[in-house]
């Protein structure tokens, strides 16, 4: 990716998501990966609501609180447009939104093995 225009995606879901055995965010990141696109970021939310308006988070001291989670991926049109159409009707989302950003710097970070 360069410096230029391209899209935000994000896919707002929850914790207890699932695809089968798996949680829904990690298979998004590594459908993601497999795709060849740019990045993938899991953000965790303390509290939220969505259609259902059910709210997802938890009290001080509950042992499973589902949070909220927003999966952010940015990407030029035609590849996020290309993994959208990867989504099922029966995935667990709440929302998908994209929206035009700027990307100003990609990469730049040193790897620490």
């Amino acid at each position: 990716m360069t410096p230029g225009q391209a899209l935000l995606l994000r896919i707002y879901t929850d914790e207890n998501a699932m695809t089968g055995d798996r949680r829904f965010f990690d298979v998004l990141v590594e459908r993601a990966r497999s795709m060849g696109l740019a990045g993938a970021t899991v953000l965790r939310g303390l509290r939220g609501y969505g259609a259902s308006s059910t709210l997802h988070g938890g009290k001080a001291f509950d042992l499973a609180p589902n949070l909220p989670v927003v999966v952010e991926i940015v990407d030029i049109e035609a590849s996020l447009r290309a993994f959208i159409a990867t989504l099922q009707p029966e995935d667990e989302i709440g929302l998908v939104t994209l929206e035009k950003v700027e990307v100003v710097r990609y990469g730049g970070h040193r790897h620490h093995y």
